[in-house]
């Protein structure tokens, strides 16, 4: 696999922009901070050595590279999701490559489903903490090469709390709410039953998606510091429980979308 990150980050490096800093991650429906992008670059993923496709409607398979508050970032539009058909591994491989290239904070997005009964449609929930024991693979199983970081990695404190607490003062800052909790991985595509919407919130999950997860035990372990942010785009409560389409994920993200517009790119501008 180093082979492979190597060949991947060398022909980023081909594009002569300097180092990113900052790696961003922007997730179903929240493409619009990539308009705040000063771009330098335009990479489709499908020219890049090793890295997969985006397969999933929303996210368009590209690799920008420039500036956003005055620092320099590498913003992936578009993720890879375990249940594309791809390793954890593969998930989590651009990761990696942000790393090789010089990153050193990662930030997160993504649509996920409210578990917790206080929130709202639309509104935002910083990860502070994540359940990962329902995914079938680990994205640090198998051979362990020494770059990657610790074989055992510690996962008391996966989030960054300095850039927790950055964006609950930035989102005091700008007057809108900002939710905090805990958020549980799964693999999808299929959305959760009454009774495992149940269990997750026994469990102590407030929000529940499809990715994140993984990357984020990817980015801990090679030493980044990580900030995630959901957008709850449906609720999750069993008792008041709606059939969800795509249509009306992608609209509650859009509402959603300028407040974490903002958020991201004042984190960016204080690091």
């Amino acid at each position: 696999m180093t082979e492979q990150i190597q060949k991947a980050a060398d022909f980023i490096r081909s594009f002569k922009t300097p180092q990113p800093t900052v790696g961003i991650i922007l997730g179903t429906g929240l493409g619009a901070l990539a308009k705040e992008v000063n771009v330098e670059v335009v990479i489709p993923y499908e020219t890049i050595p090793h890295f997969p496709l985006a397969t999933v409607e929303s996210h368009s398979g590209k690799l920008l590279l420039g500036t956003l508050s005055g620092k320099q970032v590498m913003v992936m539009q578009g993720r890879f999701h375990y249940y594309e058909g791809y390793s954890m591994q593969q998930v989590t491989f651009p990761v990696r490559v942000m790393r090789w290239l010089g990153v050193e904070t990662l930030l997160i997005s993504n649509a996920s489903g409210g578990l917790n009964p206080d929130f709202e449609i639309s509104d935002l929930m910083i990860i502070e903490d994540h359940i990962s024991l329902f995914l079938p693979e680990n994205p640090l199983r198998g051979p362990h090469p020494a770059q990657f970081g610790d074989r055992f990695p510690d996962m008391s404190e996966p989030y960054s709390k300095e850039l927790v607490w950055l964006a609950r003062s930035i989102a005091q800052k700008f007057d809108f709410p900002i939710q905090r909790g805990v958020y549980c991985g799964i693999t999808g595509p299929q959305l959760e039953t009454k009774a495992e919407y149940r269990l997750l919130r026994q469990l102590g999950g407030d929000a529940v998606g499809m990715s994140t997860v993984p990357e984020v035990i990817v980015a801990h372990q090679m030493g980044l510091k990580v900030l995630a942010c959901s957008v709850i785009t449906d609720l999750c409560i069993p008792e008041t429980l709606e059939k969800v389409s795509f249509i009306k994920v992608l609209a509650a993200a859009a509402t959603a979308e300028p407040r974490l517009t903002a958020l991201f790119r004042e984190i960016v501008a204080r690091l």
